[in-house]
């Protein structure tokens, strides 16, 4: 099943999943890392029902949530249906319909370990990146739980580090910096006795 499918599958359900796999404090981290003026474009990448749009909503900035999943974006288009400052596109990780230099920020929360390619991932952000734009990605260090893969639909098994900072430098991002977000994901195997807990790291670079 490719990755779209599963989240169209559990569009309906994935906010009750969500909460049990990791906290509110991972989106906390990522949105302390902006600087934010009124109107400035900031994408949340890999949107899904809008845990990081969330954090985002609130504040005097134009929000595009991306997602390839439609069900996965109705469901969020339900949850912030009072917000005018938020625009919903359908688009594919390697070829994201905004114009070159258009974002101010991009966020991507547990987005890169569902995409089949990254490093090109990464770089067609950098793309919709204002000279000066900022890419902040959390995720999943590297690990070796399998259910993930066969359950969720994971597919990347985390991530080295060494890995993420390479593919950020090869898309042109400088000041590439990964910490630790303090913070796990936790998921039970839904067929067996395994469960999983995973540490989160947070990435960011500038164009």
């Amino acid at each position: 099943m490719s990755s779209k499918k599963y989240f169209e599958t559990i569009a309906q359900d994935w906010d009750n999943m969500r909460t049990g796999f990791f906290p509110t404090s991972v989106r906390e981290k990522a949105i302390a890392e902006m600087v934010l003026q009124p109107n400035m474009q900031v994408a949340d990448i890999g949107a899904g029902t809008g845990f990081l749009t969330e954090g985002l909503a609130h504040l005097p900035i134009q929000v595009t949530a991306i997602d390839e999943s439609k069900k996965m974006l109705e469901v969020m288009k339900q949850k912030f249906k009072n917000n005018t400052n938020i625009k919903y596109l359908i688009s594919e990780s390697e070829n994201i319909q905004l114009a070159d230099n258009y974002l101010d920020y991009a966020l991507a929360n547990m987005y890169l370990h569902h995409v089949e390619r990254p490093a090109i991932s990464i770089a067609e952000i950098y793309r919709t990146l204002k000279p000066g734009g900022k890419l902040i990605i959390t995720d999943l260090d590297k690990h070796d739980f399998e259910f993930l893969v066969t359950e969720q639909n994971d597919r990347w098994m985390g991530f080295e580090r060494s890995d993420i900072k390479r593919w950020f430098e090869e898309a042109g991002f400088t000041k590439v910096k990964i910490d630790c977000v303090n913070a796990n994901c936790c998921a039970d195997s839904c067929s067996t006795d395994a469960s999983a807990e995973v540490s989160i790291f947070i990435a960011y670079g500038v164009k």
